[in-house]
């Protein structure tokens, strides 16, 4: 009975330590992001913008919490949409956000050249979010 219960703890602790480490996946794969196909229509923001941000936008250095290059983060929705001149809910043709990512903007294209470009897919989702007024959804 003690090895059954002693057996038992054991194979308890390793269940969990391993469950805790498969379950968190706090790293973003750029293929995974990248293979997301983003819909013409109904574009969440948590399921595709958000991953896009966090991958080409939110990192180290760039518009994360920390740096705010260009005084922007793009870290979570509140953040993304706190300068009414970024993200002009229903209006991409006013949204600076669109006009960057587009490369229509003047400025220096985003993501810069050193880091991952979004794909064609990913700049119409762009597009279609703001369009559907930038919903938190």
């Amino acid at each position: 009975m003690k090895y059954f219960i002693t057996y038992s703890l054991i194979s308890i602790f390793f269940f969990s330590i391993t469950t805790l480490f498969y379950g968190c996946k706090d790293t973003i794969n750029q293929a995974d992001v990248d293979a997301v196909v983003i819909p013409d229509k109904d574009v969440s923001y948590q399921s595709h913008i958000q991953p896009v941000m966090l991958l080409k936008c939110a990192f180290s250095g760039c518009h994360d919490d920390q740096t705010r290059a260009a005084g922007l983060s793009f870290t979570n929705f509140y953040n993304t949409v706190e300068d009414m001149t970024v993200v002009v809910p229903n209006e991409p043709q006013n949204s600076r956000l669109i006009w960057v990512v587009e490369g229509i903007s003047g400025g220096s294209p985003m993501p810069p050249a050193s880091y991952p470009n979004m794909t064609i897919n990913q700049i119409k989702g762009f597009r279609t979010w703001v369009g559907e007024g930038a919903k938190n959804n």
